[in-house]
């Protein structure tokens, strides 16, 4: 294949790639997204494979390796369940990371001897970027998967000076890569990937629970930094685009999300948010629970529900189980509609995917900023999983981690259900008023088993 033919090639992924992503922000365009995204990468892999430079010593190592790590996608994607897709994308995150460190290093462990001064700086500078980001984004990937799936606690890790630690290691690498400029002595580099795992491990511990879902947003821009940084590197156009809209893309997203959180996106990046300033206000009254047929009598007599799904909806995979009951609420008249806040889930959108795989209406599916003005009127909020997300200390109680974060006001509403395991307080670890308020029943359970029972009784 000719450089011609190549090139045409990687702009066509380009277009595909760029279609891709704008086709994801309307739900009805998604699917088709995907296999925009899907094409524009075989063309891509495709291309790469048959273009130049390419031996056959080449084609023997790499075609065995394509086909294992095709087989391994293949599984895990199979395997995985939708509740472990944050965990799933947190990973995938770390391999691009380790990527970018793996050829970085091997870059640098190459000879240089046509380059000249001026070009041999630029490049050894696009080594150090490329491994710099990618060891970040790895390890800080780790830590975020350890985080969502529950192997270390998600609570923020809050050391003496952070900042203070965290600009002293930026210092320091900066100081490393001006010697491996005018010495080119790979010690540097080998010293400031040790120091760049440090620095992304710490950075994602250092941010709570509550705020998991914009560090994946985040880390996704970390790896497509890392690809585009791995594109300078090895002079391959298409994975410098392809890595300019995964990573400017990732950090818009990260934005919108701080936002709707009303966190500081500079704060992000160093972490150390998701923490209270003092002591949390007192909370007064008690939850009182309700069984099924409250409920279910309760929303026969209403004349409109919104149901807010959280965390514990994927958890208990109650997805169908909910658009079932959502048909038979509609079937009776009732106006049945969704409230969705910007960050419910662990994944941006999370909620989302999991009510289009149920075949909700897209049209009922509305965010947060759509449904606040309206449940005062509402006669029933069931909420199905969530804690943050419907917390009214985030407006009452200034010393609360989520003080100041725009949150779905359901206690507005005459009447409210809380879908619940038990008593605790959930993945952030945050006590949450609403459970205590008088307009509040605690419907206590698996929600999948819950809402099957309330289906049981709606007919």
């Amino acid at each position: 294949m000719g450089v011609g033919i190549l090139s045409a090639a990687y702009i066509a992924s380009s277009v595909l790639f760029i279609l891709s992503l704008g086709g994801l922000s309307n739900q009805e365009k998604a699917k088709r997204a995907v296999w925009y995204g899907i094409f524009g990468m075989a063309i891509a892999v495709i291309a790469t494979i048959f273009g130049p430079g390419f031996t056959t010593l080449s084609y023997v190592l790499l075609i065995p390796l394509l086909g294992i790590g095709a087989l391994i996608g293949k599984t895990v994607a199979q395997r995985v369940e939708m509740t472990e897709m944050p965990q799933l994308v947190a990973a995938l995150h770390s391999f691009v990371g380790l990527a970018a460190v793996f050829i970085g290093l091997n870059s640098a462990m190459g000879m240089h001897h046509n380059l000249t001064y001026a070009e041999l700086v630029i490049h050894e500078v696009e080594i150090f970027l490329g491994v710099f980001i990618g060891a970040i984004t790895f390890t800080g990937s780790i830590v975020a998967y350890a985080k969502l799936a529950g192997k270390i606690d998600g609570k923020a890790l809050i050391l003496p000076g952070r900042h203070i630690l965290n600009g002293l290691v930026v210092v320091l690498s900066l100081i490393l890569l001006f010697m491996y400029i005018n010495t080119s002595q790979v010690w540097t580099l080998y010293l400031m990937l040790l120091i760049a795992f440090i620095l992304g491990a710490h950075l994602v511990a250092a941010i709570g629970g509550a705020d998991m879902p914009v560090v994946v947003s985040m880390l996704n821009s970390y790896s497509g930094w890392a690809a585009a940084a791995t594109g300078f590197l090895l002079g391959n156009d298409l994975l410098i685009v392809t890595g300019a809209l995964v990573g400017s893309s990732g950090a818009i997203l990260s934005y919108i999300m701080c936002r709707a959180m009303n966190r500081h996106f500079i704060a992000v990046i160093l972490g150390g948010f998701g923490s209270g300033s003092g002591p949390a206000m007192d909370i007064e009254g008690e939850q009182i629970a309700i069984d099924s047929s409250g409920v279910a009598s309760s929303l026969e007599d209403a004349a409109s529900v919104v149901i807010v799904p959280g965390y514990g909806m994927a958890v208990a995979q109650a997805q169908q189980s909910v658009a079932e009951l959502t048909k038979r609420l509609i079937k009776k008249g009732i106006k049945v509609r969704f409230g969705i806040h910007p960050v419910a889930g662990r994944l941006p959108g999370h909620m989302n995917v999991l009510l289009a795989e149920a075949k909700v209406p897209y049209d009922i599916v509305l965010e947060m900023d759509e449904i606040n003005d309206d449940l005062p009127s509402t006669d029933v909020v069931i909420v199905i999983g969530s804690n943050d997300i419907v917390n009214p200390a985030a407006q009452d109680d200034p010393n609360s981690p989520i003080a100041g974060m725009p949150v779905l006001e359901v206690w507005k509403a005459k009447q409210v259900f809380v879908s619940k395991r038990g008593q605790g307080t959930g993945y952030s670890g945050i006590e949450n008023p609403l459970f205590f308020k008088e307009n509040t029943r605690m419907y206590y359970g698996d929600a999948k088993a819950s809402i099957d029972q309330l289906l049981t009784m709606i007919t």
